[in-house]
């Protein structure tokens, strides 16, 4: 799922692509991408992007008549600027969106149709999709420290939770917890000061150093290929390999589609977390450290 430095990067390529440009046509293949019915998805047709923002990590389209288009891309969801006209794909596609110098596709990978479109008018009825997460990078540490501590929960809910923090999701929270050196599931409200501190301090920069990277990444380019396994991340989709702060293979929590990565050495004390699906089904053999993981490999 596109996470604020990817969110950040779409926009500034919707600013250099579509702001100031009328929406010529839209053509809609997936009849699930749209979530709302008044207005209309066509009263957009013919109008002017008057700019781009995001609201958590849904992306809005600001057009002309205080019409709103607000995209939540969920897992798979992209878009595409491609030359004008081009057909919509027939798998993976949801639609497209003509302008006189381009047109932007909206595909999807997953065979769950997850991504929508809300089509909204007005400031108000835009306000309403905002689930309220405070932006970290802009937050002072009193704020952040409230929001953090607002509910007891682990650490990886609390920082994904959009009503909590906004923008942060499996990706960036796995990077921000192995810097910071605290493991996924230590409860917000038992941190330090210092810990609650050094967490602050972590996600602001690293979200911040993201953001410098794709934007040098893409150049001028409208963004492409963003993914949430970026090869220079240092945990998120790295099982196994060394983790680049002090070589110990990089561990995992699998539940349903997803997966939290993390250090052993520098995040849990050396303790291996137990995954749900594994630890049910060895019990009591489950392995406790690093060393009983690698010899229950080895068998």
């Amino acid at each position: 799922m596109p996470e604020l430095p990817e969110i950040t990067a779409y926009l500034e390529g919707l600013e250099r692509t579509i702001v100031g440009e009328p929406l010529e046509k839209i053509r809609v293949r997936s009849p699930s991408l749209l979530r709302t019915y008044d207005p209309p998805l066509s009263a957009g047709e013919g109008l002017r992007v008057k700019g781009v923002r995001s609201v958590g990590k849904r992306i809005v389209w600001e057009l002309e008549d205080d019409l709103f288009f607000v995209f939540h891309l969920m897992i798979t969801g992209r878009f595409r600027w491609t030359k004008p006209g081009a057909a919509v794909p027939k798998k993976r596609a949801h639609g497209a969106f003509d302008f006189p110098r381009g047109t932007l596709l909206l595909t999807e990978q997953s065979t769950k149709k997850r991504a929508s479109l809300h089509v909204v008018r007005g400031e108000g009825a835009l306000a309403a999709l905002d689930p309220g997460g405070i932006d970290v990078r802009t937050a002072s540490l009193t704020t952040f420290a409230a929001a953090l501590r607002s509910e007891n929960r682990t650490l990886k809910r609390a920082l994904t939770d959009p009503r909590v923090f906004s923008g942060i999701g499996n990706a960036h929270s796995d990077e921000i917890l192995l810097f910071a050196r605290l493991s996924p599931l230590q409860r917000t409200r038992n941190l330090t000061e210092e810990e609650v501190e050094r967490l602050h301090d972590v996600s602001r920069r690293s979200l911040e150093e993201w953001t410098a990277r794709l934007r040098e990444e893409f150049g001028d380019r409208f963004p492409g290929k963003i993914t949430a396994f970026h090869p220079a991340m240092a945990a998120h989709g790295k099982y196994g390999e060394p983790c680049p702060v002090c070589g110990s293979p990089i561990q995992r929590i699998r539940y349903a589609d997803r997966e939290t990565n993390y250090c052993v050495t520098c995040q849990t004390d050396g303790k291996v977390l137990a995954d749900r699906g594994m630890s049910r089904l060895l019990g009591d053999d489950w392995p406790r450290t690093l060393e009983e993981l690698e010899e229950l490999k080895a068998k």
